[in-house]
């Protein structure tokens, strides 16, 4: 069975983190994540902790298996997602999009395991000597909020930099990456676009059949240095080009994006936001997520077992 150190950290059976997706990954997509063996997340967003807690108790009522929040460090609402997590004993933090360095001793207090998304050494670096559990190493491929630097480049970069567990993330999506990302040193994987496509993630099917009809150049960068959001080519692309093609400020852009994942989310294809990694094109059907686990861990056994054959 392929295990790493990342199963034993986390007690997880495979090395197979889901995206914390802000109003994508809920407690029904996370509890199936886990229920199967991998690592199921709970993408806390902009929601209110009223909102989050309902969702906590959405996985506990479907498995006692570990699971975790992903906490997004411009949500108005950390510092009582933090007293939430540490309440509900959640067993796993991820955090995205700032440093989570100030909570670290109260989360460390509570016994949660914490594993923050970085897209660059130096940040990576910073929160090891903060002394955060493991790391995700997102490359630009991966849909939403992109760093500047591929996950080939990356995660080697960052494996290299610190001694904790690496997981790769950004442009995974089958057995292929998983055995790639073990190859560049990483302990495992964290996918989002993949599991969008799960029988058991409760967006609407026009958002599903989005990211299956993607080809290879439709996910699309928009947005402005800094503030760059990785989504599937639509109306609502187009708009942002035009307003990028006249110079437009960030709050322009910024009132233009608000509350487009949530319209995508309820079924708006056209003028909502479609947040999807470059992997969006892998994907091309819907499955219960314990068979999208068990066939990527499959496919990433076999490759593994094929490249051995070739040393001589």
């Amino acid at each position: 069975m392929l295990k790493t150190v990342i199963c034993d950290l986390l007690g997880i059976t495979y090395p197979i983190i889901q995206g914390g997706m802000a109003w994508v990954a809920t407690g029904e997509l996370a509890a199936a994540v886990s229920a199967a063996g991998g690592l199921g997340i709970i993408g806390a967003g902009n929601a209110p902790p009223e909102v989050v807690r309902r969702e906590i108790a959405k996985v506990r009522e479907r498995t006692d298996r570990p699971f975790g929040v992903n906490i997004y460090y411009m949500s108005p609402y950390v510092e009582e997602l933090i007293d939430l997590v540490c309440a509900e004993k959640v067993p796993v933090v991820t955090t995205g999009a700032g440093n989570p360095g100030k909570h670290l001793p109260k989360l460390k207090e509570a016994g949660v395991k914490v594993i923050p998304v970085v897209a660059s050494v130096a940040l990576a670096k910073r929160l090891e000597r903060l002394g955060v559990d493991a790391l995700v190493a997102e490359g630009m491929e991966c849909g939403g909020h992109i760093g500047e630097i591929a996950t080939m480049p990356l995660v080697p970069q960052i494996v290299d930099a610190v001694h904790i567990p690496v997981i790769a993330a950004g442009g995974i999506a089958d057995g292929r990456g998983l055995a790639a990302a073990l190859a560049l040193g990483a302990a495992g994987v964290q996918m989002g676009t993949r599991f969008i496509c799960a029988e058991e993630c409760t967006v609407h099917p026009n958002y599903k059949n989005a990211v299956l009809k993607a080809g290879d150049r439709d996910a699309v960068v928009t947005g402005m240095p800094g503030h760059y959001v990785r989504v599937l080519k639509n109306k609502l692309t187009r708009q942002f080009e035009e307003l990028a093609a006249r110079g437009a400020s960030w709050e322009e852009m910024d009132r233009l994006g608000a509350g487009k994942l949530r319209a995508a989310v309820e079924g708006d294809a056209e003028y909502g936001s479609l947040m999807a990694g470059q992997s969006a094109a892998l994907v091309r059907e819907i499955k219960p997520a314990a068979a999208i686990i068990e066939e990527v861990v499959a496919e990433a056994e076999e490759i593994i077992s094929r490249l051995g054959k070739l040393v001589r």
